[in-house]
C-alpha cells in the first residue's frame, strides 16, 4: 500500500528500532501471522493412535476459525491540531499518542521525538490511524492499545465479515498502553475469552490480526521469554513472542493453543520495521485487570506511596551486607507522602508486600498500583542490617506522576583503584545549599565515572552517614573497608534527584 501521506516513513523505520504497532494514514493495521508447518514427532514406542492425534492436532485451522470472528480492524481519526505541527508541516508524536510515556519509550530506544513523517497538507484538519482490537464480550465491548485511541476524534470497527460500526472510548490507561472501546449496537459481537493460565516459555502462541490493512491475517509461534521490560512504562511485564506480527497490529490478541487470549500485542524490535519475531505483548492478568477498572470508571485509580526507588544491584547489596541482590532501595521518600508518614526513609530496602517478596523496584511498582487506594499494605524492609515491618496507607496516584523505577547505572568492578572524584564542602560552593560534598571534577575512565557521577552532584552520605568534608567521607571508607565491603553506598543529589550509588573502593 503506498504511504502518500507519510512518503518518509520507510526511510524512518529502516534502522533498528523497537516499534510501536499501530500505524498511520494509509498504512494498514493488525497482525500478520505466518509460521512453518511443524510435523508430528513420532517417537520410538509411540502408540499408533497417538501419533494419529498428534498429527490431526498438528494445525490451527479450527483454533483460528474459532476465534478470527472476535478480532477487529480498529480505525480512528486524529485531530491535527496546529500545535502539533513543527514549522515544516510534519507531525509530532500525535499520531502515536503524544504522551511522556511514548516519548521516553522512543527516545531510549534511538529514536527522535518527532519522526520526519509527512502531513497532509496544512489546510487537512485530520489524519487517519489503525490497529487492531477483539471483542471480550457479545454487547460489544473491545480491548485494543491507548496508543491506537489516544486523540481520536472518531472510532470506527471493522469486523472479521467486513462491517463497519461506529465505536466509543470508555476509557484508557496510557501507563499500560490499554483502552476499552464499546461499538454502538444491539448485535450480539462473536468475542474470545483470557487465559487464566499463565504462558510458559515455548508454549504454542497464535496472533492474529490486521497488518497493513490484511484482516484477519493469523501466523503462529512460541512465547519466548516473561517478563520483559522494554522501558515504555513503569509497570512494563511484557510477554515475548516470536510469531511474526507487524505495524498495524496493536491492541490485536495473541492466543495460546486453548483459544484463549495470553496477551494484547504491543510492540516489536525491527531493524526494518517489518516482523523480525521479536514482538511483546501485555500479559492477560493484567489486561484483565486494568479492563474491569476502566469498564467500571472509566481510569484507572492506582495505590501510590510516594517513594523514589532503585534496583538493589549487587554492588549495592554488598554496601549494605545482604546475601542476595533483592528488593527496592528507597532513594527518597517524599515529604508528607504515604510512606513518609509511615516512617519510611532514604536509604531502606523494601523487600516484602504483605508478606509477598519483592524481586526489585519495577516489581514494588506493580504491587503498590494494583492496590486500591486508602488500602494499608504492610511493607517489610530492611534498615540498617534490621528487618521490620511498616504499614502504610495508599493514597490515590497524582495524576502528574509514574511510579518510576530508575534502572541505575551498571556498578564497576569492585577492584577499582580509586574513585576519580573531586570534592569540595558545600558550604564553600555557591548554590549547594550548604550540605554534604559537592563533585567539582569527575576523572575520566574512573569508578565514578562509570558510575554515572558528574560535576555538580552532591554527596551527602557514605555508608548511611552524613559527610560535610573529604575527612569525614575519608573515615567512611576506611570503616566500610574495614568491615569488609568492596562497595560502599553513597547518597547523592543530582539536581531534583535522589539516587544511591555503590562505589567500589579503593584499594587500602
Amino acid at each position: 500500500m503506498k504511504n502518500e501521506i507519510f512518503p518518509k516513513a520507510s526511510r524512518f523505520w529502516s534502522k533498528r528500532r523497537f516499534v510501536l504497532l499501530a500505524s498511520v494514514a494509509a498504512v494498514g493495521a493488525g497482525v500478520m501471522l505466518a509460521g512453518p508447518a511443524y510435523p508430528p514427532i513420532a517417537l520410538k514406542g509411540t502408540p499408533a493412535l497417538a501419533v494419529e492425534a498428534v498429527q490431526q492436532q498438528a494445525g490451527f485451522a479450527d483454533l483460528i476459525e474459532k476465534v478470527k470472528p472476535a478480532v477487529i480492524s480498529v480505525r480512528v481519526k486524529i485531530d491535527q491540531a496546529a500545535d502539533r505541527t513543527d514549522g515544516s508541516g510534519n507531525s509530532r508524536m500525535e499520531q502515536f499518542g503524544d504522551s511522556e510515556g511514548l516519548q521516553r519509550f522512543f527516545r531510549q530506544f534511538g529514536m527522535p521525538d518527532t519522526p520526519n513523517f509527512r502531513m497532509a497538507p496544512r489546510g487537512r484538519q485530520m489524519v487517519t490511524g489503525q490497529g487492531s482490537g477483539f471483542f471480550i464480550s457479545a454487547d460489544g465491548y473491545a480491548v485494543t492499545n491507548f496508543h491506537v485511541v489516544d486523540h481520536a476524534k472518531t472510532v470506527q470497527i471493522q469486523t472479521d465479515d467486513g462491517k463497519t460500526y461506529t465505536a466509543k472510548v470508555v476509557g484508557a490507561d496510557q501507563k499500560t498502553d490499554l483502552a476499552l472501546i464499546k461499538v454502538d449496537g444491539d448485535k450480539k459481537f462473536a468475542f474470545v475469552e483470557f487465559s487464566d493460565k499463565q504462558p510458559r516459555v515455548g508454549d504454542w502462541v497464535i496472533a492474529v490480526g490486521n497488518p497493513f490493512g490484511l484482516s484477519g491475517s493469523a501466523t503462529a509461534g512460541i512465547v519466548s521469554a516473561r517478563g520483559r521490560d522494554i522501558g515504555a512504562g513503569p509497570y512494563d511485564d511484557f510477554i515475548q513472542i516470536d510469531a511474526p506480527i507487524n505495524k498495524g497490529n496493536s491492541g490485536g490478541p495473541a492466543f495460546n493453543s486453548d483459544g484463549k487470549v495470553i496477551a494484547v500485542n504491543t510492540a516489536i524490535y525491527s531493524p526494518s520495521g517489518g516482523s523480525v519475531g521479536i514482538g511483546f505483548g501485555i500479559p492477560a492478568d493484567t489486561v484483565k485487570s486494568v479492563v474491569a477498572k476502566l469498564k467500571d470508571k472509566g481510569y484507572v485509580d492506582r495505590g501510590w506511596i510516594g517513594v523514589q526507588v532503585q534496583p538493589v544491584t549487587a554492588a549495592i547489596a554488598d554496601s549494605l551486607g545482604m546475601r542476595n541482590a533483592e528488593g527496592a532501595l528507597v532513594a527518597e521518600a517524599q515529604a508528607n507522602g504515604p510512606a513518609a508518614k509511615a516512617g519510611i526513609q532514604s536509604g531502606d530496602v523494601i523487600t516484602a508486600v504483605n508478606s509477598d517478596a519483592v524481586r526489585d523496584s519495577r516489581d514494588l511498582a506493580k504491587k503498590i498500583g494494583a492496590a486500591a487506594p486508602g488500602s494499608k499494605l504492610t511493607l517489610g524492609i530492611l534498615r540498617k542490617g534490621e528487618r521490620q515491618n511498616v504499614t502504610v496507607a495508599l493514597e490515590s496516584m497524582p495524576n502528574d506522576r509514574q511510579a518510576k523505577a530508575d534502572t541505575g547505572a551498571q556498578e564497576n568492578d569492585a577492584d577499582g583503584p580509586r574513585l576519580g572524584l573531586t570534592l569540595a564542602p558545600a558550604d564553600r560552593v555557591a548554590g549547594a545549599e550548604g550540605k554534604g560534598l559537592v563533585v567539582t571534577g569527575v576523572q575520566d575512565d574512573s569508578p565514578a565515572a562509570e558510575n554515572g557521577m558528574k560535576t555538580g552532584d552532591v554527596i551527602l552520605d557514605v555508608a548511611g552517614k552524613p559527610v560535610t568534608s573529604v575527612g569525614e567521607m575519608r573515615k567512611a571508607l576506611a570503616d566500610a573497608r574495614k568491615q569488609g565491603h568492596s562497595n560502599v553506598l553513597m547518597r547523592v543529589k543530582s539536581g531534583d534527584t535522589m539516587r544511591f550509588v555503590a562505589m567500589p573502593l579503593r584499594k587500602a
